[in-house]
């Protein structure tokens, strides 16, 4: 169709199209060379296309937020065809960008599936999966993307889309099981580049905001700090990779400057670092650092699936006397987050739509 698909500007044909090019050209990469006969090549190919997947899953976010092209449904045509691509295609693009939409204007993690609860009802369950966790098994999120798989079954309000996540089930489930069966190696090494992208997408994800998840997706009435813009900067954290050697946030499409994200979310990746020095300088008292990222990350693997805040509380004394506080929330998160005192979440990724 004449006119379809014009980039947002023309510095977006540059980026937008560069990682675009990435992503798909990334993945194909990636997936013809598990099956090549060099552990090498595996490897790489595994490397490749996890990061592919990952590039594929900030560009969705990219999308929803219709900052690729300028029509919004040239930007939904890219975010569905970018979902197969990571493996969220189960449920809608819409379903992923109304959800969205939702933790920007309400300023909050809404969510349906309240996995809290979920895991009290269910103690086995959270056994094995703290468990899982304990071994950097990203169990947490693989339960979160199952839900995902079978939305349109466990999810009321989804009971319209049975024929489309079925068709979606079949296909996706067909292939994966072609690939065991002829390629096992290939199908072992897929699997592990999709756990190394759900554990980057978490990993930026977790010290983000203090929000914590509240059940009110599906309802109509807007939450207690819609519009407050200077709450939401407060409880919003920025985690980039590097102040110092900014390239290496591109390894994210930038996403680690959160709170210029949250403070104009139509500015596109590649804009965010310079919106990043104007509102919030260079100084690294601002951010959280890496190492403290990875810190956090480590310690709270297992406390934070479940009532993290609690169980952070709980052996907060065991670990030094400075944590000896209530958990932070606001500014004090920010300072507890720098010096790696908080456990921070799980389950926060806008590839669910949940």
């Amino acid at each position: 169709m004449a006119g379809s698909f014009q980039f947002f500007d023309r510095q977006g044909r540059r980026y937008q199209g560069a990682a675009i090019a990435y992503a798909i050209l990334g993945y194909a990469t990636g997936i013809t060379g598990l099956f090549a006969g060099s552990w090498i090549v595996n490897i790489l190919a595994t490397l490749l296309l996890s990061h592919a997947m990952i590039i594929a899953a900030y560009l969705i976010h990219e999308c929803g937020h219709n900052m690729v092209f300028q029509a919004n449904r040239d930007n939904a045509r890219l975010g569905r065809v970018l979902s197969w691509v990571c493996g969220s295609a189960y449920g809608t693009f819409e379903d992923m960008r109304f959800k969205h939409f939702r933790h920007h204007v309400d300023n909050g993690d809404l969510v349906w599936f309240d996995h809290e609860r979920w895991f009290a009802d269910h103690p086995f369950v959270l056994k094995v999966t703290q468990w899982l966790e304990w071994c950097y098994v990203p169990a947490h999120e693989v339960i979160m993307h199952a839900v995902m798989v079978l939305t349109s079954f466990v999810i009321p309000e989804r009971r319209d889309q049975r024929r489309r996540n079925v068709t979606v089930i079949i296909v996706r489930t067909g292939l994966y099981t072609l690939l065991l069966f002829y390629a096992p190696t290939a199908a072992l090494l897929y699997l592990v580049a999709t756990l190394a992208m759900l554990i980057v997408l978490r990993f930026m994800d977790s010290i983000q905001h203090d929000y914590g998840g509240v059940t009110t997706l599906f309802d109509e009435a807007p939450g207690p700090r819609k519009g407050d813009l200077v709450w939401e900067q407060a409880h919003t954290f920025s985690n980039p990779l590097s102040l110092k050697y900014k390239p290496l946030n591109w390894l994210v499409l930038n996403f680690g400057y959160h709170n210029a994200h949250h403070a104009k979310p139509t500015v596109p990746w590649f804009r965010l670092p310079a919106l990043h020095r104007e509102t919030l300088g260079d100084d690294p008292k601002m951010v959280i650092p890496f190492g403290a990222q990875l810190k956090i990350y480590h310690r709270g693997r297992v406390a934070r699936i479940y009532t993290g805040k609690e169980k952070w509380e709980e052996q907060r004394k065991e670990r030094s006397p400075r944590d000896d506080v209530a958990y932070p929330v606001g500014p004090a998160f920010l300072e507890a987050a720098q010096h790696a005192r908080v456990p921070g979440g799980n389950a926060a990724s806008f590839l669910t739509s949940f």
